[in-house]
């Protein structure tokens, strides 16, 4: 990442109605801006949702983004995770296949270190569940990839909600 590219955070609470999410991609495809990450779900108000959303961009692109957000109808609030302290968590699979009786040992003590659960296994397999940062995770699939012959991951996207302390992410 050059030329102030960096990633960036945002939370939008917006109507939870059919289409909003279309329209949310569709904004950023629309402008060739990338989604690395979008997770939606519904908040306490079944009316509302929650998305969080992570993108790429400069500081520029990244004000328009927002702008344009904002402009939309049905977009109730956004706000920018970039200056403020932020809990975020993301879900992941990991499937290891073919495994031999060394493998397994070795799956649980990486869940172990990483502090994930094994959540299903079987005759040659395992399956793990990691729930920790983007960036622990990258260091996961890495790492599994390095051990294991056959792995097949499932992530499931970021979700951030800002902090009560001065806590980092």
């Amino acid at each position: 990442m050059n030329n102030g590219m960096k990633k960036r955070w945002l939370s939008l609470y917006v109507e939870n109605q059919v289409g909003v999410l279309s329209k949310i991609s569709g904004l950023f495809s629309g402008k060739s801006y990338n989604l690395d990450s979008l997770t939606v779900g519904t908040t306490e108000d079944p009316t509302i949702s929650r998305m969080t959303i992570a993108t790429v961009s400069d500081d520029e692109t990244f004000e328009q983004i927002k702008k344009q957000l904002n402009r939309l109808v049905e977009v109730i609030k956004v706000i920018d995770f970039s200056d403020i302290f932020v809990r975020m968590k993301e879900i992941m699979y990991i499937k290891v296949k073919k495994c031999t009786s060394a493998d397994k040992t070795a799956c649980f003590q990486i869940a172990e270190t990483f502090k994930a659960k094994v959540i299903d296994y079987g005759k040659d397999s395992l399956l793990l569940e990691f729930v920790q940062t983007a960036t622990k995770n990258d260091a996961v699939v890495k790492l599994m990839k390095e051990e294991f012959r056959t792995i097949e991951v499932v992530r499931g996207g970021s979700v951030g909600i800002e902090s009560i302390s001065m806590m980092e992410r």
